[in-house]
């Protein structure tokens, strides 16, 4: 059976089972893709679609620590939060992931992997793979745009590297 794609020309998606994985390269090298996670002055340049403006409140970024980014725009407030579970400096990084808004915050976390691979070129693949909690679970979110809002996420992403 063929995997089925949803993203485009530049990021890959695909389910597989719970999972959803989102697959880029970028024009940066390894260590600056992943200061563009970890530094919290860049993750508010670039977390989220355009329309959002994106405060860092927290980014404690230890096993155990946590994270909290809240979006906002003319119609209100989107926080997310979450608990780093692993950190492997330059390569990888786990943590679960919330929507922290009733009754989103109650359901079980989406665990997120992020691998940073070094292709050697002055290029990185950045991999995630969110592993939901249920078929249905994931179901639910691509019922939402998130598809869309996380390829301009990534494309502002993009843009954040290409600052240096």
């Amino acid at each position: 059976m063929a995997t089925q794609q949803l993203g485009n020309e530049t990021t890959t998606i695909y389910p597989d089972g719970t999972d959803l994985i989102w697959e880029r390269v970028f024009d940066a090298p390894r260590e600056l893709v992943w200061q563009a996670f970890t530094e919290p002055e860049r993750v508010a340049r670039w977390w989220g679609p355009r329309k959002y403006s994106t405060e860092v409140v927290e980014l404690d970024l230890r096993p155990g620590g946590l994270w909290r980014f809240i979006n906002r725009d003319a119609n209100g407030e989107h926080p997310f939060t979450g608990e780093y579970l692993e950190i492997v400096p330059p390569e990888k990084l786990v943590s679960t992931f919330v929507y922290d808004v009733e009754p989103f915050n109650q359901a079980e976390a989406v665990v997120e992997t992020h691998r940073f691979e070094d292709l050697g070129d002055g290029r990185t693949k950045l991999s995630v793979r969110s592993h939901f909690p249920s078929l249905e679970a994931l179901r639910a979110q691509l019922a939402t745009d998130m598809i869309e809002g996380g390829i301009e996420t990534w494309d502002r992403l993009a843009e954040e590297l290409e600052r240096g």
